[in-house]
């Protein structure tokens, strides 16, 4: 019997080593090797060539044989691929305009979330016109069937299985050809070849790259649903992102009924898009206009509070951001900010403090996005610093006012892209006044909306 071969694999690079040792040259982060055996799997991908050969494939979406040539990019017809509309608008914009066939989606969440609801919904909805199959390896089938039950749900349809083992579910899947196919969860399936737990390194990676290499050579589309660890990131190794096409991730607090699904990666749409649904008794409803969620404020005019224009992937966001400016009562004041950087918070404070003439230096600064937004963008800048001023003057800001505007470290306002859209998204909301880079004011003014365009920060400071 041959000695089985290992090797040790960054968990979050995927670089392979011949030894174990504590830092991974690679990316450099510590203690993130673990040993993987590389007998059974190479020995059971040479078995499989013969049933998948290469990892893209060579037959085509309808399943006939094409000759492996060399042709020209501008030859390959598009026309074969058509986009298949999952029935929710918030799902297909962050997809990049619905479901490519033979394209491997991976989405993850915390416990609760939502992702086995928002595709068991999916799945019914296209169940009605292609076929589809819901494997489950952590529910019952009598699990899945009441909740599908409890949603009210047209079930009639779907093909349900129940079954961890990955070559049984491609056996079964080569035999009803579903056009859609879920996988819940990647961390369970295990394949007989691999000699290790399910959950672990190497059987999530090889796991992944059968069930991929299957989609893309039968333009099946792959649904993978992934577990999270407690920092928020996609448990398994780092490599399996890099497998398939596009990464979701489903957030959400247990206090809040409102999901937000952002793509971290997206091979056939714009990154950084973000689709907003409410958790309802009958599962997730999309949210068409998610500003209006967002700007649930009070009647009264409070101090700190402002509304900005952000650009999640390719549309504009109104949200409104809150600041607390309090005097310190220790040595080191506190610097919180939820939903935005921290060291930019920081940064910001000190351009405050050299061209604003406002010293924080011995006061208590907390920032918070209203309703669990990441704004990850630059353009929060100028309204967080407005914030800032008016909690600390304790002078509360119009309600009819809109900010947006990225500051730079001597002062100067610069501009943000996709400014006119910004401007026309807080004209069509009812908002009179905005504050805005003076590169972004628009060459016709716009009906009812007064824009100041400002260059540095003392001239925004001077019209609050």
């Amino acid at each position: 019997m041959a000695k089985a071969k290992t090797a040790y694999v960054c968990n979050d690079c995927g670089a392979e080593y011949s030894k174990w040792q504590g830092q991974c040259t690679a990316c450099q982060a510590w203690n993130t090797l673990t040993e993987v055996r590389l007998s059974s799997a190479t020995a059971s991908s040479s078995s499989r060539g013969a049933r998948f050969d290469g990892y893209a494939g060579a037959t085509g979406t309808a399943g006939n044989q094409t000759s492996q040539r060399v042709i020209s990019l501008g030859d390959v017809n598009l026309a074969e691929m058509p986009r298949i509309s999952s029935g929710a608008g918030e799902l297909d914009r962050v997809l990049g305009g619905g479901l490519v066939p033979g394209s491997a989606v991976l989405i993850g969440g915390h416990p609760g979330a939502g992702k086995s609801t928002l595709l068991l919904q999916t799945l019914c909805h296209l169940a009605m016109q292609y076929p589809a199959l819901y494997v489950t390896g952590e529910e019952s089938l009598q699990q899945v069937a009441m909740r599908a039950a409890r949603l009210g749900l047209k079930a009639d349809h779907l093909k349900m299985l129940s079954e961890t083992s990955v070559e049984t579910i491609c056996d079964v899947a080569m035999q009803l050809q579903p056009k859609v196919m879920v996988i819940d969860s990647i961390q369970v399936m295990h394949m007989a070849d691999v000699q290790s737990a399910p959950g672990s390194v190497s059987q999530v990676r090889e796991s992944a790259a059968y069930l991929t290499r299957f989609a893309k050579q039968t333009g099946t589309v792959l649904f993978l649903v992934g577990h999270v660890t407690k920092d928020g990131s996609l448990a398994g190794p780092k490599v399996l992102e890099h497998m398939i096409d596009c990464s979701l991730q489903l957030e959400g607090s247990s206090d809040s009924r409102f999901r937000t699904l952002r793509s971290h990666k997206n091979r056939f749409g714009a990154v950084n898009e973000l689709g907003v649904f409410a958790m309802l008794e009958t599962g997730l409803k999309e949210v068409r206009n998610p500003s209006s969620i967002f700007l649930s404020r009070g009647e009264e005019a409070s101090a700190g509070s402002v509304v900005m224009v952000v650009w999640e992937g390719t549309r504009p966001l109104l949200v409104e951001l809150q600041a607390l400016v309090d005097t310190s009562h220790v040595s080191n004041p506190r610097r919180v900010a939820v939903g935005l950087d921290q060291n930019r918070l920081a940064m910001l404070l000190a351009v405050l403090n050299r061209h604003g003439g406002l010293m924080t230096g011995d006061q208590d600064v907390f920032v918070n996005v209203v309703g669990g937004v990441k704004v990850l963008e630059t353009s929060a800048d100028l309204a967080l610093l407005l914030a800032i001023v008016s909690s600390f003057r304790d002078q509360p800001l119009s309600q009819d006012l809109i900010v947006f505007g990225e500051v730079g470290l001597s002062g100067e306002i610069r501009p943000v892209p996709n400014g006119q859209e910004r401007i026309r998204e807080a004209a069509k909301h009812g908002f009179k006044r905005a504050i805005v880079p003076k590169a972004n004011v628009p060459k016709e003014p716009i009906a009812g909306l007064q824009i100041i365009g400002v260059a540095r920060l003392s001239d925004a400071l001077d019209q609050i």
